[in-house]
């Protein structure tokens, strides 16, 4: 296929190369194979369950070492709420309140979702916010009928004119109601930091916004920093970045040809999370913890929530502390048989390699890769993937995470090995990015880039075919080392639809 002059200077603009756009293409053309799984990881099959009392150690371990380190806690922030809201924008799209009583509509279809909501919104942070919105906008709002009083008030919430919830990003919503404030998810990720991630009283933190958002949180962080700063006795610094433009794929027609805009250029879409490592190849630190924006609790369950990021964190210094060992005497002289073989077994118990080769030299390239920790949870039926046991091109067998669409969906085995998963991953990751030398890796070199995915979406009514890169904590992370250890389920409560703001770890005192 060929590109236009003006498709060249196009996409060279956006600094992606023509290499790029046409490996894209045969990417699209050839398709990208499942991944074959083998089995699913579980608990002595490549998910560690670590005891109380060493738990205990770990912790100890980190905080002997954590404050002579450059820690960064990793936020990817830029989603819009949208989804969250999704089922009230068809409410407001579906529901006429001038010809329809609010109770006959709710009993005429599928809406449990709003019955919940409309019966608990006295429950949610953001209700002052809209009471005072509503005055502003509604002067008669009480007079209305039940049916036009519940219609205002999600409108006032989501569309421009009232607060613009349906826009804002996620980060940004009012999550948690203590008693004299409200919170978002923004200012719980700080709060959340001081507790194991702070050096010397100082906590450092990354998000990765959209640029049309940045405003927004520098006005959110300059509101909330006095009083999070007081209550941590902490001093937050806040970095961002975006999304880089070079990194997004093209969209192509069903037949693999460009797909293009009503101005005829190519249509070029974000490429997903796995974009992200080139933010996260950004950052300069020892450590790096990694977890998502809606990933939070409320105050009274952040220690809680710190005792096992600072397990990760230990188990992650203890690993790194053995590793860096090890490559020291590889590098200085000729292994003895009786270190080779504890390599080889530490490989295999720590590392998940069970295919360890026998010359010294191999093993130090195995060895001298980024590390990560990664907690997993029991699998609560949750949409996403988990860790399992996959081969690999060459014929060998690795631990990854995998993602539900990387896996056929038709193949009933595999179908089964996912059924039958007994872990989830929950994006909750501690990351070793320096060598034993303490230079920071290129971790762009550790990314499989067969393991992005092809998915179906549209653009002006139109279907198109659309490309995501490897995935941040999967595909991106491919070439790491990696261990994972089991974390209980009160560590992961995202807040994927409103209503889950009505959990009890999103309720203070509840």
């Amino acid at each position: 296929m060929s590109l236009s002059k003006k498709d060249i200077e196009q996409l060279k603009e956006h600094g992606l190369t023509i290499e790029k756009i046409f490996y894209q293409l045969k990417t699209f053309s050839d398709g990208i194979p499942y991944v074959d799984v083998l089995t699913a990881a579980s608990i002595s099959n490549g998910i560690e369950s670590i005891s109380n009392d060493d738990q205990k150690k770990l912790i100890e371990f980190y905080d002997s070492i954590k404050d002579n380190l450059i820690i960064v806690k990793f936020v990817p922030a830029s989603g819009a709420a949208t989804r969250m809201f999704q089922f009230l924008f068809k409410f407001l799209e579906d529901y006429n309140p001038n010809e329809t009583k609010l109770n006959s509509y709710l009993k005429k279809g599928e809406h449990q979702l709003l019955e919940k909501f409309i019966n608990s919104i006295k429950d949610f942070a953001f209700l002052n916010l809209v009471r005072k919105k509503i005055r502003e906008l509604y002067p008669d709002f009480k007079h209305g009928t039940k049916g036009i009083r519940t219609h205002l008030l999600v409108k006032t919430m989501l569309e421009k004119e009232g607060l613009n919830f349906g826009n804002l990003p996620k980060g940004l919503i009012p999550f948690h109601r203590y008693n004299k404030y409200a919170t978002t998810a923004f200012e719980e990720h700080l709060y959340e930091s001081a507790f194991y991630a702070s050096v010397n009283n100082n906590a450092y933190l990354h998000f990765t916004f959209s640029k049309k958002h940045v405003a927004l949180f520098k006005e959110e962080f300059k509101a909330i920093k006095s009083r999070v700063s007081k209550k941590t006795k902490t001093e937050f610094h806040i970095s961002y970045s975006f999304q880089k433009k070079e990194t997004d794929t093209i969209a192509v027609k069903n037949d693999n040809t460009f797909f293009r805009n009503s101005n005829e250029e190519c249509l070029l879409r974000p490429s997903g999370h796995g974009a992200l490592i080139e933010n996260l190849n950004d950052i300069n630190a020892d450590i790096i913890f990694i977890k998502n924006i809606d990933n939070v609790v409320v105050q009274e369950y952040v220690e809680e929530i710190a005792h096992y990021k600072k397990v990760l964190g230990g188990k992650l210094l203890w690993i790194q502390k053995k590793v860096f060992g090890y490559l020291t005497v590889l590098e200085k002289e000729e292994a003895s048989i009786e270190t080779m073989s504890e390599i080889k077994s530490f490989l295999w118990n720590e590392l998940n390699i069970k295919e360890a080769p026998t010359d010294s030299e191999a093993i130090f390239n195995i060895l001298n890769k980024p590390l990560r920790v990664c907690g997993v949870v029991e699998n609560t039926g949750a949409p996403g993937g988990g860790p399992f046991w996959i081969k690999n091109e060459d014929e060998t067998t690795s631990l990854q995470i995998v993602e539900i669409a990387q896996i056929n969906p038709d193949d009933s085995r595999r179908q089964t090995i996912v059924n039958e998963a007994t872990h989830f991953n929950p994006v909750d990751l501690v990351c070793g990015v320096r060598d034993y030398k303490g230079n920071k890796f290129d971790l762009l070199k550790y990314v499989d880039p067969k393991a992005g995915i092809i998915t179906q979406k549209s653009q002006d009514g139109k279907p198109l075919k659309a490309l995501e890169l490897p995935g941040l904590w999967n595909g991106a992370m491919a070439g790491w080392n990696s261990a994972f250890v089991e974390v209980p389920l009160i560590t992961f409560n995202p807040v994927k639809t409103i209503n889950d703001l009505l959990h009890i770890e999103h309720r203070p005192n509840a």
